[in-house]
């Protein structure tokens, strides 16, 4: 997977993931917060916490770090499996 296709993936996670119950795709501008972070944090409980403080940035409500986790271990594995597939 290239990383092209590792972002488009990483988007699509994202904008399916409705933490706040705003419905999904509610989040567009976090999604690319996110992605971005994604890139720079390669330990899932760093990932994490970015994750969280984004939305908390964003929404003034704080995401469980235990849902922030689960999702932050999803992009993680999507860019690995994009860097071991170059």
């Amino acid at each position: 997977m290239e990383n092209q296709q590792a972002n488009l993936q990483i988007m699509i996670t994202l904008q399916e993931w409705d933490p706040l119950g705003y419905g999904a795709g509610s989040y567009e501008t976090e999604a690319v917060d996110v992605l971005e972070a994604a890139h720079q944090f390669d330990d899932p409980a760093k990932l994490a916490r970015k994750i969280q403080s984004i939305f908390e940035f964003s929404f003034e409500e704080i995401i469980p770090l235990k849902e922030c986790e689960n999702m932050a271990q999803k992009l993680i594995t999507i860019i690995n499996n994009a860097t071991c597939e170059l």
